[in-house]
């Protein structure tokens, strides 16, 4: 019998992933905030396909729409097709060492920067230029620092560590 997995700790990691990108940051550090739900999202789907997948992509993003204030969806079609992305090569994804990977994390924050930019584009909201792609960059850039603390939890939820009892 397979013993029960504690979630409330990946469930917190989603919630502090949409709290920090609603925080308030400085103009000048606005264009540098990655797209940390984005990222948690990538990690979680390709650790644990069995257990977070499209439907909880598509409701995150909905809960970022309304946050954000833009236009209802975007945000949930963008983090599902990227959840789609990573669920269909996730044990591919999985092996690659961590340039790699990197380099592959990149290339998903990317589809949902393009994403993002095509529905406001036909929405008719003006573009906001370079930004998601620095955006996304700049996801790419801490993606090493984001697995190795997802690895932490991950581990610490699998193995049933006391400090969460």
């Amino acid at each position: 019998m397979a013993r029960p997995i504690r979630v409330w700790p990946v469930v917190g990691a989603f919630i502090l992933a949409v709290a920090l990108e609603i925080a308030p940051l400085p103009d000048a550090l606005q264009l540098f905030r990655p797209p940390l739900a984005v990222m948690v999202m990538i990690y979680w789907a390709m650790m644990w396909p069995e257990r977070v997948g499209v439907t909880t992509a598509f409701f995150i993003g909905i809960a970022l729409d309304l946050l954000h204030g833009q236009l209802l969806g975007q945000n949930a079609l963008a983090l599902s097709a990227v959840t789609y992305l990573t669920l269909r090569f996730h044990l591919q994804i999985r092996i690659f060492p961590l340039w790699q990977l990197t380099m592959t994390v990149l290339a998903l924050l990317m589809v949902d920067a393009f994403l993002q930019w095509l529905t406001d584009g036909i929405a008719g909201i003006p573009s906001t230029g370079w930004a998601r792609g620095v955006q996304a960059l700049t996801g790419a850039l801490l993606w090493p620092l984001l697995m190795g603390i997802m690895d932490r939890l991950r581990q610490q939820v699998e193995y049933r560590n006391p400090n969460f009892n």
